[in-house]
């Protein structure tokens, strides 16, 4: 069997689908923390248990029966090292026989100060004795698309990753990879460097929306700290205005940029492009 955390989540679900794909439902463990959320699952045929990122004995338990596990990350930052190390404890108790992790695009070498729990997860696990892979996965392009309706109306996107290219993929992509390398054999010990085919630049991305939207779309470059603040400004929590203006940082370094195009080698087929990501939102 193989299992999947945070499977109600929004890779998580889409990872199930993909799996869902290439095995059984029966053979798919969806673990979620509130089972209520995971119904359309269970009818699918989805074997459906609970389990919290925080709770080793539930996990283990969770585990039970379990030969390959897609670790999908917890959304806690800040909290992401102990609830893996309870994942990696609960799947080593219960006979795991192999881990996909996903991890951060080049965690070992990122400026993003995302990438200090990726690192530390990917000690664990290799200190784990459990075979694994690692899915350095780079930026979903929804990222980015969930501002696009804001700077439509005001005609303004406004970020801090300067002219930094950010080769995005959509979440759907990375999925299709996930549920590739979680079923397969072959994997054990690989390290994928996951990113999208196409890297563009938020003054790019502005230009995409004018384009498709009719509607003039400038990119306005802010220094992190401003972006932070504007963040704040709209209401996000303090700490993840401050995550989100420190990954725009690192975009300007380079950290959201791969050409390696594994992940379209992985998944046997190109990534959505960007383009195509805006006409459906639009």
């Amino acid at each position: 069997m193989i299992a999947i955390t945070g499977a109600t989540g929004q890779l998580g679900q889409l990872a199930v689908a993909a799996l869902q794909k290439i095995v059984p439902a029966s053979q798919i463990v969806a673990i979620v923390r509130n089972p209520a959320k995971a119904d359309a699952l269970a009818q699918q045929g989805v074997v459906v248990r609970q389990a919290d990122y925080g709770d080793e004995a539930a996990l283990t338990r969770a585990l039970e029966g379990v030969e390959k596990l897609l670790l999908i990350s917890s959304s806690e930052v800040g909290q992401r090292t102990a609830q893996h190390r309870n994942v990696i404890n609960a799947a080593k108790a219960a006979g795991v026989s192999f881990i996909a992790y996903t991890s951060l695009l080049h965690a070992d070498t990122s400026p993003l100060g995302l990438a200090a729990e990726h690192i530390e997860t990917e000690k664990l696990l290799a200190a784990s004795g459990i075979p694994y892979a690692l899915l350095r996965n780079g930026w979903y392009s929804e990222n980015y698309l969930a501002s696009a309706p804001p700077a439509l109306e005001h005609g303004v996107f406004i970020g801090a990753a300067g002219d930094g290219k950010i080769a995005s993929a959509t979440r759907e992509d990375y999925a299709a990879a996930a549920a590739k390398v979680v079923s397969e054999d072959g994997h054990a010990g690989k390290v994928y460097e996951l990113a999208g085919d196409q890297a563009w630049t938020l003054s790019e991305l502005a230009a995409e929306l004018s384009a498709q939207s009719g509607k003039n779309v400038v990119y306005q470059n802010l220094s992190e700290a401003d972006y932070a603040a504007a963040l704040r400004g709209v209401g996000l929590p303090d700490a993840f205005a401050s995550l989100l203006a420190n990954s725009d940082t690192g975009a300007s370094k380079g950290g959201l940029f791969d050409d390696s195009h594994t992940l379209s080698k992985l998944i046997g087929r190109p990534t959505t492009p960007i383009a195509a990501s805006i006409k459906a939102i639009l």
